[in-house]
């Protein structure tokens, strides 16, 4: 059994897709699905989300269409985007971060289309993980579930980890949904990072001071 991290944020459409696509990685990897804030990376690294950038937002929209279509993903944007994730983070958490739960979550952001920070959602939110309203809303408050998720979001940051969905193997990031077809590739052949080309890169110097 080989262990894998699996950094994500409901916010963003690509966790999504790649969620969908997570059943393709075999029984033997042991996923576990942690919930971080995309934009505390972001401040971190001192990077722009794509929704930051008007040209890159409607592209990026446009782009995550066009994948799940693809992928034939059900996707329906939520009625604002972005949008504050972290009750939806802390929800997760307090549902134990189970497939389910994740599976739920992005569900009913991602496909019934709605935002995560709008009260009048809080509900459906609540009971898609099986938890009672007025329990969940006590438990997002509770400083053990903050804190698990600002570890969370401190482990990635420490591991180098500068975006969502980001998978963590063996100490190699993937990230992106894009990097999904990588991922497995690598589970297929471990050794993907050895040949003198991947070496070669690992040290390559810049052209210009950074």
């Amino acid at each position: 059994m080989k262990n894998a991290n699996w950094y994500f944020d409901f916010l963003s459409p690509f966790t999504y897709l790649q969620n969908c696509r997570i059943d393709e990685f075999s029984p033997d990897l042991n996923i576990q699905r942690k919930p971080v804030l995309f934009a505390g990376l972001l401040k971190h690294w001192g990077t722009k989300g794509p929704a930051e950038l008007p040209a890159k937002r409607l592209f990026t929209y446009q782009h995550v269409h066009w994948l799940a279509d693809q992928l034939e993903a059900p996707l329906r944007f939520p009625e604002k985007h972005p949008f504050n994730p972290i009750a939806l983070l802390r929800l997760c958490i307090a549902g134990g971060c189970t497939k389910n739960a994740v599976d739920a979550i992005f569900k009913c952001v991602w496909v019934e289309g709605l935002s995560g920070d709008n009260p009048d959602n809080w509900a459906r939110f609540c009971d898609a993980v099986n938890i009672p309203e007025s329990e969940a809303t006590e438990k997002i408050s509770n400083p053990e579930i903050k804190q698990e998720l600002k570890l969370n979001g401190e482990e990635a940051i420490e591991k180098g980890i500068f975006g969502v969905p980001t998978l963590l193997v063996d100490g190699h990031l993937f990230w992106g949904y894009d990097s999904t077809d990588m991922a497995l590739d690598y589970l297929d052949d471990p050794q993907l990072f050895e040949s003198s080309d991947m070496k070669r890169v690992q040290s390559l110097p810049t052209g210009y001071g950074i």
